[in-house]
């Protein structure tokens, strides 16, 4: 390891910890070294606060001076809610800046570096660039296509059930690995389920965690099926939007309204298409969705190639039945030939059960 990835790796790990919590800008830390010495660090904490670079400034001082700064993202070159910190960093006269990644966005990208280069700052760029970019993923999406990151999770049996044929699935993993999903509910902006989920099971869909975000519940409901003493309607606990189809009754629209639902009626009246709910997320700002749905909606969202990572708790358990249902089902694909495979895929061991990461190739 080099000194540039040690000390890279230093503001990755302090830049992750805030995530969840910067929507909708990125994940960004910064380290400042001179002659060896950490003279300052920060992080980018919440939308609308100093980035990451000025806090590092703020530490050093004077001692920013001929220091070499480490950011996990090129610094901005445009006036927002703070000022550039491109020209932070010339002020402030450091002599070296590393760079991870450009920034994604190519209406901005390489902007920073060059306000840098013009005042004779040297610019190391690609230092953990793969890191910073699989920590950012959700906002490199967005920023270039304006749709959210998807994440699709399940918890399955060792043979692929989300429950049994009768329909009961409490409990499939442990207490540890349920846990662990409430910290991703809390690290994503909204979670979505089809309505069958809440007649069902009448889920909260909160992050019940210390310290935890509530995530915004989007439910697929084409025929507005939603009870009105369901959880996610009364409690008020996180905001509920129902995404529902063209024609519905009106009068239980007002008294979902009434209760502080927001309603969207999409396009058409036999389904509500997933491509359609993720283009008017994105338009309301939400950067990120968790879905949690069943074997029906997650087969919509898989047919339409809209999944970009999948999270998969497997417990070491069987249940069998060619009847219980899977957490992935729609019409499926004809020929293995087809099937969609997954990279950069990871196995933890959380309690007794296993999470498996991966991001599928769509072709």
């Amino acid at each position: 390891m080099t000194n540039h990835e040690f000390y890279m790796d230093l503001a990755l790990k302090n830049a992750s910890a805030m995530k969840g919590q910067t929507s909708p800008n990125p994940l960004v830390g910064s380290v400042l070294v001179r002659d060896g010495e950490i003279v300052g660090i920060g992080a980018h904490m919440k939308a609308g606060e100093p980035h990451a670079e000025i806090h590092a400034l703020r530490m050093a001082g004077e001692k920013a001076k001929g220091a070499t700064a480490y950011v996990t993202l090129e610094p901005c070159s445009h006036h927002g809610r703070t000022g550039p910190c491109a020209v932070a960093l010339v002020e402030a006269g450091v002599a070296k800046v590393v760079i991870a990644t450009l920034d994604p966005n190519p209406l901005v990208a390489g902007r920073g570096v060059k306000i840098l280069e013009e005042a004779g700052i040297e610019v190391i760029i690609g230092v953990r660039e793969k890191e910073s970019r699989k920590m950012n993923e959700v906002f490199n999406k967005y920023i270039v296509t304006k749709k959210p990151f998807v994440t699709l999770k399940a918890a399955t049996t060792l043979d692929g059930k989300i429950a049994a044929h009768t329909g009961h699935s409490q409990w499939i993993t442990s207490n540890d690995a349920r846990t662990d999903v409430h910290h991703l509910r809390s690290e994503n902006e909204a979670i979505l389920v089809g309505v069958n989920t809440i007649i069902k099971d009448n889920s909260e869909l909160t992050a019940r965690i210390p310290g935890g975000r509530h995530p915004i519940r989007v439910i697929m409901d084409t025929r507005l099926r939603i009870p009105l003493d369901a959880k996610v309607v009364k409690d008020r606990k996180a905001p509920t939007w129902i995404f529902t189809g063209r024609e519905v009754d009106g009068k239980k629209v007002e008294k979902l309204v009434e209760a502080g639902v927001k309603v969207f009626h999409t396009s058409n009246s036999d389904f509500v298409d997933p491509e359609e709910v993720l283009t008017i997320l994105g338009e309301q700002g939400i950067t990120s969705v968790f879905i949690e749905a069943g074997g029906t909606v997650n087969g919509s969202f898989f047919e339409k190639k809209l999944i970009d990572k999948i999270v998969l708790y497997i417990a070491p358990k069987l249940i069998g039945g060619k009847d219980a249902p899977t957490f992935l089902e729609g019409n499926g694909l004809a020929v293995m030939s087809e099937a969609i495979e997954l990279v950069d895929c990871t196995f933890e061991q959380i309690g007794v059960d296993w999470k498996f990461t991966g991001y599928p190739i769509f072709k």
